[in-house]
Parts: structure tokens; sequence; C-alpha cells
């Protein structure tokens, strides 16, 4: 595969951003993925330090390919909501800044649109989950606010199963939600990530190439070096070349004591796919 598209965290490569950035260029890659909750201050985050981050950033020859922004808790969650939804959009915003249009976090456990059980049972009507409502509300709300700052929040598919994620976009109005494909999540939780490709095609803006094997229940499985799990990549990058996407892969070290060696290993496997 052509290399130009990968990416990978800085904050794996090290807690001291010039740092990661000098290492990232070393790895032959021009992307660079910062973590909004732990690699920066996002709260602290002046004009004046994003333009610095992106001088720095710049001086490397680098890009940022996402921020990520990976909350406790999800979007359907009350409790702290409103601070979780501000931080969001503070995310979307500093995202656009660094030159960036994609966001990326899970969006929490995605309830059913409706209780079936009465309905179900002939007591009564399907009714509408609060939670359910609320998710969709939040993420419509987040949404507009990217499309008004020039971000995309993408939901991890992984954790989310694809058929539940289609289910949220086909809710919301359009262009409210990406996708961020997780091979290796996807995996330990049960899905087949090449035919999730195929599902979510039109809805991805972001791929994580990662690899990972199988526990004894679906979420119970753990995370590999590329290339040593039971994730079928040369299928998935197939998958999403025949899909036409063009969009950043990012790659995340298993080991971050030696991520340096582990990446360059899996950009020299990936070469050759």
């Amino acid at each position: 595969m052509e290399i130009s598209r990968l990416s990978v965290g800085a904050l794996s490569l090290s807690r001291d951003l010039r740092t990661a950035l000098r290492r990232a260029r070393n790895l032959g890659i021009t992307g660079v993925e910062l973590d909004a909750r732990r690699g920066l201050e996002l709260e602290q985050m002046s004009q004046t330090g994003v333009r610095q981050i992106r001088k720095w950033i710049g001086d490397e020859g680098l890009v940022v390919a996402a921020v990520a922004f990976p909350t406790r808790s999800g979007y359907a969650d009350a409790d702290r909501l409103e601070g979780r939804i501000a931080a969001t959009k503070n995310a979307l915003k500093l995202a656009y800044d660094l030159g960036a249009q994609v966001v990326t976090n899970h969006i929490g456990d995605i309830p059913p649109a409706a209780n079936q059980a009465a309905a179900e049972s002939g007591q009564g009507e399907a009714t509408a989950v609060p939670q359910w409502n609320l998710l969709v509300e939040v993420l419509s709300d987040l949404g507009a606010w990217g499309q008004r700052v020039g971000a995309t929040l993408c939901a991890e598919a992984g954790r989310s199963s694809p058929a539940d994620l289609l289910r949220v976009i086909a809710a919301l109005p359009e262009g409210s939600l990406g996708v961020d494909l997780v091979t290796g999540s996807l995996l330990v939780h049960g899905h087949e990530p090449a035919a999730a490709v195929a599902a979510l095609a039109s809805h991805i803006r972001h791929v994580h190439l990662t690899d990972a094997v199988t526990g004894a229940f679906a979420g119970r499985g753990r995370a590999v070096i590329l290339g040593t799990g039971q994730v079928e990549l040369p299928g998935v990058l197939a998958a999403l070349e025949e899909r036409g996407y063009r969009g950043w892969m990012g790659l995340e070290p298993v080991d971050e004591t030696d991520a340096p060696a582990e990446l360059t290993d899996a950009i020299q496997q990936l070469r050759g796919w």
C-alpha cells in the first residue's frame, strides 16, 4: 500500500510533543494524531499555543491527521453531560485550528430506539427510550457545531457495532457523525472488519489499522502487534480501496516502550500489501 496516508498518535511516541513529532518524521510518515485529553491542555490552549504547535508540526513536514478526544462516558449518559458536550465542542474547534477535519471518540453504549418489550408481550405499544432521544439530541448538536467550525466527530466502529452506528447515523441530520473504523476493536467485539467496511463505507472518515486476537467472549480479546493477530488486514485494505477511501490510516503500537521499532516494522509490512 501507499504509506503517504499513514499516521501515528504523537502520544505513543513521547509525552513531549516536539520529541514525538521528530520521531514521527523519522518514521517516514506525514500524519500525526494529537490527543486533546492527555497530550494537550485543551482548556489552556490559546491561539498563540495553537500557532506554536502548528509551527512545530510544519517544521517537521507533518500534518495533523486527526485529534483524539477519548471521553470516559458516552453521549447518552446524563452524568456530567453538559461538560462533556462543551469539551467535545472545544476539541472540534481545536482540530480545525490545527488543520484537521476529524475528532475521534467512542459515543458510548447505543440504546434501542424504542422499548419493544411491552409490545412484544402484548401489554402495550413500543415506547421511546429516553437515552436514545438524548443521544440523538446531543449528537445532532455536536454535528451542527462541527459543521460550523469545520471538523466532524467520528464514532469508533468496534466498541459500537456497524449496525448500531448506521441506526444512529440514520437518525441524525446528514453529515452530523462520521465513523472511525478500528479494525482490531471490531474483531474483538465480534465483527468482521472487511464486512464493516462494506456496511459503513460512505460514512468512514478515519481508519485505525490495529490487530487483535479474540477471547472466549465478545469484547474479551486483546490487541497484538500488527500482522500477528487474526485481523485480515490485506482484505480490509482491499475493501477500503475498492470503495474509494482516501483518508488517513492510523497506526497504534501495542508496546509503547519500543514504539518506534514496532511502528517501523508495521510500516514495512504495509508497504508490501
